[in-house]
């Protein structure tokens, strides 16, 4: 939840700090703040290859430059249609609809056919915004004064509230940190349509939504360097810094998939992808206070903290029971159990020749199962005397973990030597 929670602190303290008034901004300052947050986010978001944050910050430039125009002048009461509410009412509209499209548009790099379409529907909005607002000048008598604020339209109101609405259950769903940045960018574009008068607020509110989107890059990218993107699980470079940090005692497990590499070549890479989400999704809830890595290929690691191996088995024979006892159904036949070049090219014609002895042949054959079952064999090791560093413990538990494998896999083995074996029963890749 920090990816979620830390924009919302960043902005909050930012619009305690404008309203009390306590470090006052100056012009200058605004303005650098702004253009840093803008050309920063776009370069990250270029480097990193995202396109929903880059076309983000370009909607916060395109609409602090209307709004700096446009929102800050009062017009005369012969020309009440022209007045800053409407126009309000006219980014209010189109700054959380690209928010909310651009949530649900794809990756596809900065390719032509990718960035294209979207420049263009910029760019026909800000047309759109020129033409409607042009008709502004003729009714210009003042520019309002700070700190006045623009009052929003309701329907301004209600679009930013269902927009906050769909990016937060979208975060909720996909965890991803890009929804939490396009949600708190929005609320700080929010709050600077109600300061559109006061030039100063509402830039610095427009530089707070540059600013987060540019941070939610940098949030994404450390998530995708620290967590693994298949199983949801911290990665090897997130293990490797949490055991600089263990203090005796300690336990690590080390969990391998038995016979992973048959399953992957007999029903294909997709469903060995699918093997491994069962088991890390299984992995994730062991309980004891342990806490799951994803340490490379088929293998995972398993830290507790402050227990001994004698405190953490009983936690790891019921993660193994577990997942023994939990099957997987296959989406459909597998495409390499058929036939292929020749054989499927003339399967009509053979068909038709062995027509009778084919089909008593189907009807003795029992129909396959459409279920897997998975089994995993586990290595612990905990601190002492024999394993004095991080390192040491993470041989030991590798070497159990080995054992486990050559003393019949779907077994618990301890870095002392002692086995807690449980005969599976029979497995589909076990």
């Amino acid at each position: 939840m920090k990816s979620l929670l830390t924009p919302g602190i960043f902005l909050a303290g930012l619009a305690a700090l404008l309203s009390t008034g306590i470090f006052p901004l100056s012009a200058s300052v605004v303005v650098f703040a702004f253009y840093c947050a803008v050309i920063g986010g776009l370069f990250l978001a270029w480097r990193f290859h995202s396109t929903r944050i880059f076309f983000a910050v370009l909607v916060v430039f395109l609409s602090q430059q209307a709004v700096s125009y446009y929102g800050s002048f009062v017009v005369s009461p012969a020309t009440p249609n022209n007045s800053p509410t409407n126009f309000a009412l006219f980014i209010g509209l189109l700054l959380p609809m690209n928010f909310v499209l651009l949530s649900n548009r794809q990756e596809r790099g900065f390719g032509f056919p990718a960035i294209v379409p979207m420049a263009l529907f910029l760019f026909m909005q800000s047309v759109f915004v020129e033409v409607m607002c042009r008709s502004v000048a003729p009714g210009i008598t003042s520019r309002l004064t700070p700190p006045a604020t623009v009052p929003l339209p309701l329907a301004t109101l209600v679009a930013f509230g269902a927009a906050a609405l769909i990016l937060l259950a979208r975060y909720l769903l996909f965890r991803k940190p890009a929804e939490s940045g396009l949600l708190w960018a929005l609320a700080a574009c929010l709050l600077a349509l109600h300061f559109g008068a006061a030039w100063r607020l509402q830039t610095a509110y427009f530089a707070a939504a540059a600013f987060i989107l540019a941070g939610c890059v940098v949030e994404t990218s450390y998530a995708l360097a620290y967590h693994d993107e298949l199983t949801s699980l911290p990665s090897r470079r997130a293990f490797r810094e949490a055991i600089l940090r263990l203090e005796p005692p300690y336990s690590i497990a080390m969990a391998d998939i038995d016979h992973f590499k048959r399953c992957n070549d007999r029903y294909g890479h997709e469903t060995g992808d699918q093997v491994l989400r069962l088991v890390a999704s299984r992995l994730s809830r062991v309980s004891g206070g342990g806490k799951a890595y994803r340490f490379g290929g088929e293998e995972f690691a398993i830290l507790f903290h402050g227990q001994t191996t004698a405190d953490v088995l009983e936690h790891l024979e019921n993660l193994r029971a577990e997942i023994e006892s939990s099957t997987l159904r296959m989406r459909g036949p597998e495409r390499r159990c058929e036939p292929r070049g020749p054989d499927r090219r003339h399967q009509k014609v053979q068909g038709r020749r062995r027509q009778t002895g084919y089909a008593i042949r189907q009807l003795s054959q029992e129909p396959a199962s459409n279920e897997l079952s998975v089994t995993i064999s586990i290595g612990v090791a905990n601190s002492g005397r024999e394993n004095r560093s991080a390192e040491d413990v993470l041989r030991a538990a590798d070497k159990a973990l080995y054992r486990a494998k050559a003393g019949g896999r779907n077994r618990i083995e301890l870095a002392s030597g002692t086995a807690r074996s449980t005969r599976s029963k029979a497995a589909g890749i076990a």
